[in-house]
């Protein structure tokens, strides 16, 4: 079996990409296009902006429901369905991978998926008819534990599972009423480092974890994430990318727009 692609995206605002907003036209259909180049997994393990813990924890459910961890939004905002099936032999899988790591692993049997989860995969797959489950950040938002909890999670690429990083490369929730020339040029900054960390063939392996370590350094970047949240799945992702000593793999720029005034980019990493 052909090793899963990790990809990391931003998963865009709320509820919006699955009510049709226009300035979310173009994420849609690139979230649409993304599933349909590969084939089918045999399971979806995401890690959300949108769940932290205390330690990794992994959703161990007996049935999917929806979290609907929004508001101020319409009606059928709340009406959304969206329930595939569970993933128990991933959630073990999981947990056993981070122990073999020693990374504290808890279990969940109770959250929904949260909107970081359910609206990108019913863009993705709207059948709903693949297993999946969830992995939460670590509230610490540490990310050289985060590029760990990847490592330890990448063998599962090898057993068809699609691993997702699900967030956006650039969250600043202050330029909601508004995006000025300055902050566009700003966000245009921050993503150019992230494409080149990410991107760059002559960086090796030890530069780009240092970078992504250290991404607070990067220009603008506290602007871009004041709270990092929506960056930290992006360091799993490359983690599970990058799993061996020798391994150096680049990262497909797969998407990249403006995005309601600001740069967004999101990765795939194929190899």
């Amino acid at each position: 079996m052909k090793r899963f692609p990790v990809f990391y995206f931003p998963h865009g605002a709320g509820p919006m990409p699955l009510l049709g907003e226009p300035n979310h036209h173009s994420l849609v259909s690139f979230l649409k296009n993304y599933a349909e180049q590969f084939p089918k997994p045999e399971a979806i393990l995401i890690v959300s902006a949108h769940w932290e813990t205390n330690v990794s924890t992994v959703l161990d459910a007996s049935q999917h429901h929806l979290l609907f961890d929004y508001n101020g939004f319409p009606k059928e905002a709340y009406e959304i369905s969206y329930q595939p099936p569970i993933a128990p032999m991933i959630s073990e899988k999981v947990r056993s991978l981070l122990a073999d790591h020693k990374l504290a692993c808890g279990i969940e049997l109770q959250r929904g998926l949260d909107h970081g989860v359910f609206v990108p995969l019913k863009l993705m797959y709207p059948d709903a008819d693949i297993p999946c489950t969830q992995l939460s950040l670590v509230s610490s938002l540490d990310p050289e534990l985060h590029i760990e909890i990847g490592r330890a999670i990448s063998t599962l690429r090898d057993q068809g599972v699609l691993i997702l990083g699900s967030g956006s490369s650039f969250h600043n929730m202050s330029l909601v009423h508004g995006v000025s020339p300055r902050d566009q040029q700003k966000s245009e900054s921050f993503d150019k480092w992230l494409v080149d960390t990410c991107c760059d063939p002559n960086l090796d392996l030890s530069q780009r974890q240092e970078r992504l370590a250290n991404w607070i350094q990067a220009p603008d970047a506290k602007f871009s994430h004041p709270r990092e949240e929506h960056l930290i799945p992006l360091h799993v992702c490359f983690g599970a990318a990058n799993s061996g000593s020798e391994a150096n793999n680049c990262a497909k720029h797969v998407f990249g727009e403006l995005f309601m005034g600001v740069k967004v980019s999101a990765f795939s990493w194929e190899n």
